[in-house]
């Protein structure tokens, strides 16, 4: 039966199965798009299956719904949409997500609904087609089947990928919209995955001595089921690799004391994980879009090797293959990084590699952004979630301009990067290839990666204030314009410590600012971020002081 507009009785019938948790409850859709208690979920996850057949019917490509939670624990769940080029959702359909999940009633989002399909002029008789995965915790039942009924009430096909990471569903929807065409991105199956990952990895391992096996905490979630289905497609001899913290059906394990924000957070190990001395570690986080490595030293110290230390080893190779294949002065490199980025991680990038920075405010679709804008874009974020970017023209170059043989292994190299890497967001598996990949031509040990610049001392601090909506930045979030002020006020604090650097940003999502302090020593940074915390905290805030100042 044709329809010029959504079957109203079946949305409304579907919409009161999945009620909202409470009449004045408030869901907005963020960078990871709707995240909460999974309880309170059900309802979001209904509407989100309508706004992303909408989406599809409106763009005629297929759009991706992905079910997780990421890092958070496993009582929490979440829903994102992934836009047509295995991007994040484009702004201004974020907005028509939040307006959705807030409709209060059935017949505020059947109107919603009406108001979106008028705005965005979308025929609803055209066909759509959403692909949705999830990831392995157990509220995902549930909500695959509120999502489904979501889905079939706009009339769009469906195809459920099943358990898959974040970053699969993404390389999914790219090559759904890609396949047949110049630009296609590989087979949409994850077996065209792993083979993608695995034949290139291949082409840049093969031949060359191998290094000590990596050990990968897998956060007891989906990747740990990505990583072993890769194993027998690369071929285990070229990529030793050691797994734990594998129990994806354990309850309460996933991202229990251990995964990535773990290890970043706590500057330590997960329990359980013996460190070897000069060993190779690495973390995922719950969905395998981030990654950190990190090793102990012949004391036992800890070293965590995290996204500045990614992106720096990223860009010092990509710099050398460019040189040997010609195309220096060609094709441009540069790195994309936040506010957060440690400031020797930037003066090395600067003064040692020579290589361009932009800095851009917090949030992946910013440094995403900004990283099109170079030939060869690299970015990740401290956290580990980053990957690099390559044009077109880049590609273009690299398949073209070898006149040597050293130019034509070196561009061979490029190229087999270029399908290593997942362009379409961080992908913890795929930056697991790249960095191996580095570690492997370079011959370095983890010692030898960590030599290359060492982080300045830093302190991240929570201050709670009466209004975080007064605190207004610039700059890329790294100078205060309002309130009017206090920038000099830092400014001042900051003079007195070498090589200072603190900036105060409000948070996105509770009544609080965070402060960043950095210095030479340690005991410059606590103080640093005492002192301007403190600065904050007298004026702005409200509650108990922080621990730290008492």
């Amino acid at each position: 039966m044709s329809m010029s507009a959504p079957h109203e009785t079946l949305i409304r019938h579907r919409s009161l199965s999945h009620p909202r948790p409470s009449p004045t409850h408030v869901f907005a859709y963020g960078t990871a798009g709707f995240r909460c208690a999974a309880d309170l979920l059900e309802s979001v996850v209904f509407r989100v299956g309508l706004l992303a057949a909408l989406r599809s019917k409106k763009l005629g490509k297929t759009i991706g719904v992905m079910i997780t939670a990421s890092h958070n624990v496993e009582t929490d769940n979440g829903v994102k949409v992934v836009d047509s080029q295995g991007e994040m959702l484009t702004s201004s359909w974020e907005a028509h997500a939040t307006t959705l999940a807030n409709a209060r009633n059935e017949e505020q989002l059947y109107k919603a609904l009406l108001d979106l399909i008028s705005s965005e002029k979308i025929d609803f008789n055209s066909s759509g087609h959403v692909v949705f995965g999830y990831d392995t915790r157990p509220s995902c039942p549930v909500l695959v089947k509120t999502l489904h009924d979501g889905l079939d009430s706009m009339v769009v096909k469906e195809t459920n990928a099943g358990l898959v990471t974040t970053p699969q569903l993404h390389y999914l929807v790219r090559c759904y919209n890609t396949e047949g065409t110049k630009d296609s991105y590989g087979e949409p199956t994850l077996d065209g995955y792993y083979r993608k990952l695995a034949k290139a990895y291949t082409t840049l391992a093969i031949g060359r001595p191998l290094l000590p096996a990596l050990t990968v905490d897998c956060a007891n979630g989906v990747g740990s089921q990505a990583v072993s289905s890769f194993i027998p497609i690369v071929t285990p001899s070229i990529l030793p690799l050691i797994l734990v913290k594998t129990a994806t059906t354990t309850r309460g394990a996933l991202n229990h004391d251990c995964g990535a924000d773990y290890v970043k957070t706590r500057q330590t190990s997960p329990p359980g994980i013996q460190m070897i001395p000069g060993q190779r570690y690495c973390s995922f986080d719950g969905d395998a879009d981030r990654i950190v490595y990190y090793f102990a030293d012949g004391r036992g110290t800890f070293h965590l090797l995290d996204g500045d230390k990614i992106a720096t080893l990223a860009a010092k190779f990509l710099i050398d293959l460019v040189g040997k294949a010609g195309l220096q002065g060609a094709v441009k490199v540069g790195v994309v990084q936040t506010a957060y980025a440690n400031g020797a991680s930037t003066e090395y990038l600067t003064e040692t590699l020579k290589v361009p920075v932009t800095c851009t405010p917090t949030g992946v679709k910013y440094l995403h952004h900004a990283a099109e804008s170079y030939d060869i874009g690299v970015y990740f974020e401290a956290n580990g979630h980053g990957t690099v970017l390559f044009s077109p023209r880049c590609l273009s170059l690299i398949e073209t301009s070898a006149t040597s043989p050293t130019a034509s292994e070196a561009s061979k190299n490029l190229f087999a990067l270029t399908q290593v890497i997942n362009q379409t967001v961080g992908d913890a598996l795929s930056d697991l290839l790249l960095v191996e990949t580095v570690l492997l031509h370079l011959q370095w040990s983890p010692y030898d990666w960590d030599a290359s610049y060492t982080d300045l001392p830093n302190r991240l601090v929570k201050v709670l204030v009466q209004d975080r909506t007064i605190f207004e930045t610039t700059d890329a979030e790294r100078k205060v314009v309002q309130p009017e002020g206090l920038q000099g006020r830092i400014e001042e604090v900051v003079a007195r410590f070498e090589k200072g650097r603190s900036f105060v940003r409000p948070s996105g999502t509770e009544d609080c600012v965070r402060v960043y302090a950095e210095a030479r020593t340690r005991k410059g940074a606590d103080d640093l971020a005492q002192a301007i915390a403190s600065l904050v905290f007298d004026q702005y805030g409200k509650g108990p002081k922080p621990a730290l100042f008492k």
